[in-house]
């Protein structure tokens, strides 16, 4: 997709932040227990927020194609958190494009490790997180809505 730009973005802009609506309001018609956006998004304005984290913004023509971010855990481990693609970009590779972007980060700030958590009902997320060497983790938070958890190596510092 060489009409999409990734830029790291102010997780608390107007632009990101409509970007996690639209991801939250998709959670919410997804899964059966629907999803409660109660503070989510001012925790994302400052949780993926540098040193604390990162947030990035793809763009395609002008328009908001996608965003994720990551909320560093500690000195070693970083979690990928509110990854989403418009659907009028799915299945272009933003969402792998996004991915590689965040691991990129994380290495950069010395993490070695990513993880993850997401419901089951997020069949195409799951799909490309294991094409992307993302294994099968214990539970290592207490998200409600979570059903599956991942983890990718990302090598040596």
């Amino acid at each position: 997709m060489e009409d999409v730009q990734l830029s790291a973005v102010d997780p608390g802009s107007p632009e990101a932040q409509w970007a996690m609506t639209q991801y939250f309001a998709e959670l919410a018609e997804r899964f059966l227990e629907g999803y409660d956006v109660t503070g989510a998004l001012e925790i994302a304005a400052t949780s993926y927020r540098p040193p604390l984290g990162f947030f990035v913004l793809a763009r395609s023509q002008g328009e908001t194609a996608g965003c994720a971010g990551l909320q560093h855990l500690d000195d070693d481990i970083t979690e990928l958190k509110r990854m989403w693609v418009a659907p009028a970009m799915r299945g272009l590779g933003v969402a792998t494009r996004l991915l590689q972007r965040c691991e990129d980060e994380a290495r950069n700030a010395g993490r070695t490790t990513v993880v993850l958590d997401t419901n089951s009902t997020l069949t195409e997320a799951i799909t490309m997180y294991e094409r992307r060497g993302y294994v099968p983790t214990e539970r290592y938070n207490d998200n409600p809505y979570a059903t599956r958890w991942f983890r990718k190596s990302l090598g040596n510092r």
